[in-house]
């Protein structure tokens, strides 16, 4: 694949030595996971190939939530949020980079990473400069954990519950456990920082909670819907039709409810059909 102008081949390394031993340190776990367990013989060609696709679009992913995590955390300072809900927030980053590798690591596994191009210079959106510092932050925090983790989570959940190989039932495993506090953080923000909001605010706030649900959903009608697939087909996500039905689900109690109950209601402002 060649790189469109202004693109990149999504392509990961490791600058090994003591910084890598630096690395391991913090996150040990990463080695323990089941690697020697790795058995895909039973899969098909198809399969596998569809693995490594999936694998890298994982892995690059998680590049773009380590990036956002790490803008959501600038904002936070320049908000002067909490000092305690900041440091809560400041190793989201090392989580999702950590993700990066166990995503990229596997994809590896399957006969290396398929060709991704990007835009570095446009890896995540960020919010207007002419907003304030909390807003700012609060646009950052509702897109990225309110909608994007929090959503996440139960899909994750329910990939891993319906994984059967080892080791990538394992790295499910290790993400899920991640995510989980990712996922509350962003209603402990707005247990913040509401208050600081008008309804000016808050509409503006509920017009990007639905361009990121927009977005999402988009992203779903993608899905292949394959009748009868096999667990050995499925290297990693469940199968097409539960994953749907699922994140459907996700979306109302996960995301919906929990912004309503604090009065921001992006419905109004989805332009992408919820219907099945």
């Amino acid at each position: 694949m060649t790189p469109r102008d202004g693109e990149e081949l999504f392509e990961l390394s490791m600058w090994g030595g003591a910084v890598e031993r630096r690395y391991r340190q913090l996150r040990p776990e990463v080695e323990r996971l089941p690697w020697a367990d790795f058995d895909i013989s039973k899969a098909t060609p198809e399969a596998i190939r569809a693995a490594r696709s999936t694998w890298t679009e994982a892995a690059f992913q998680e590049h773009r939530t380590g990036a956002a995590c790490a803008a959501t955390l600038q904002a936070l300072i320049s908000a002067r949020a909490p000092i305690d809900l900041v440091a809560m927030a400041s190793r989201f980053a090392l989580d999702e980079m950590v993700h990066v590798e166990l995503c990229a690591r596997l994809a590896q596994l399957f006969g290396g990473g398929a060709p991704l191009s990007y835009d570095p210079k446009h890896l995540i959106a960020l919010p207007d400069a002419a907003l304030s510092p909390k807003l700012q932050a609060s646009e950052l925090v509702i897109r990225n954990f309110c909608v994007g983790e929090a959503l996440s989570i139960p899909i994750l959940r329910g990939s891993w519950h319906a994984a059967r190989q080892p080791l990538i039932k394992a790295i499910l495993g290790r993400i899920v456990k991640d995510e989980a506090a990712h996922g509350a953080f962003g209603w402990l923000y707005f247990d913040w920082a509401l208050d600081f909001h008008d309804e000016a605010d808050r509409l503006h706030l509920a017009k990007q909670a639905a361009r990121t649900i927009d977005a999402v959903v988009e992203r779903w009608k993608l899905i292949p819907i394959i009748d009868d697939e096999k667990d050995e087909q499925r290297l990693g996500w469940m199968e097409s039709r539960s994953y749907l039905d699922l994140a459907r689900r996700s979306l109302q109690q996960a995301v919906f409810k929990p912004l309503l109950e604090r009065g921001i209601d992006p419905r109004p402002h989805l332009t992408a059909s919820l219907d099945a």
